[in-house]
């Protein structure tokens, strides 16, 4: 009952009253809340949201520079019909599909792998994750400059090191074949993101009890039996999380191509975000880049929702 009765059976007023004040108070702290998170929500909404809107405005419309600024005419889906019969966008659709697929797979096997070797060395983990930390915390473009330094067919430290094992007989141009630039993507891009997945699977590592692991083990279990049994099911989240983060990373992936290989060459790494950035500001097409922006959104939530259903029925299979 939210109030007493009175000496003489009657309902206590003051505790009605007592109450009433306590849920308008409540009302008060709330309304305050919401005032104060206003400002944040407008700035969030002006920087994020309204873009995204007036991308998928655009993408509708044939837009065309004027001596006053722009002009805008609506052509309904014409845009999506220039992506659909364009070579380039389908090139840059499966090298952006098949980059995602392949660069989060190994993140994801060697994060577990580094994640469950810190998670077991005690006196040097916090070394390890210091060290870890070092390529992510640095900036891409920094990243990629590094690496056409060590990639370089002149003076590059990569075929110094080859050389001197006598692995190779002379200088390679590493980024110079479609092959090779597309491995030099991806190694580059397993190097930097790799430590991201470590360090959101070794959070999940810590979080489970070390009493499950003690109980598989006077049960029997071996080590791969205690992985997949105990550990990976109780890992799931923390595996999905990492996944859908580095999809939605790896299929907006810019500046690593731009900086590394040029897109090239010919078109082999001109990835989805590259293909928008030549028809906004190369050349000026800009109702069919944002059609190439909103594509690309479109194909990153189907590939994460297949990929959130696969990870879903694999980890209830193995239960």
């Amino acid at each position: 009952m939210p109030y007493a009765a009175g000496a003489e059976g009657q309902p206590d007023v003051s505790g009605r009253i007592r109450v009433r004040r306590h849920r308008t108070h409540q009302d008060g702290d709330r309304r305050a809340g919401y005032l104060m998170l206003l400002p944040s929500a407008v700035v969030v909404a002006g920087v994020t949201v309204f873009p995204i809107l007036y991308s998928v405005w655009m993408s509708f419309h044939d837009v065309h520079l004027t001596v006053n600024g722009y002009d805008m005419r609506f052509t309904g889906l014409a845009n999506y019909g220039t992506l659909v019969h364009s070579s380039a966008f389908w090139h840059s659709a499966w090298f952006t599909t098949y980059y995602a697929v392949v660069t989060v797979f190994a993140e994801l096997i060697l994060g577990m792998l580094i994640a469950l070797a810190i998670y077991r060395v005690q006196r040097l983990k916090n070394l390890s994750l210091v060290v870890m930390l070092i390529p992510w915390s640095l900036i891409t473009v920094v990243s990629a400059q590094m690496w056409s330094y060590i990639y370089n067919g002149v003076y590059g430290v990569l075929n110094a090191i080859l050389q001197a094992l006598h692995l190779i007989q002379a200088p390679v141009t590493w980024p110079g074949t479609s092959t090779g630039a597309v491995l030099s993507m991806m190694v580059a891009d397993i190097w930097k993101t790799t430590p991201f997945v470590v360090i959101i699977l070794l959070g999940g590592l810590q979080m489970i009890p070390a009493e499950y692991h003690e109980a598989a083990v006077m049960d029997g279990a071996g080590p791969w039996t205690v992985f997949w049994k105990v550990t990976f099911p109780l890992l799931r989240s923390s595996i999905a999380l990492a996944a859908v983060f580095r999809i939605l990373q790896a299929f907006g992936v810019f500046d690593l191509p731009f900086v590394l290989t040029g897109g090239g060459p010919g078109n082999a790494t001109t990835s989805l975000a590259v293909l928008g950035e030549q028809a906004l500001f190369q050349n000026l097409h800009f109702g069919v880049g944002a059609a190439v922006a909103v594509s690309t959104v479109l194909m990153v939530l189907t590939l994460s929702l297949i990929f959130l259903s696969a990870f879903r029925a694999l980890v209830e299979e193995g239960a």
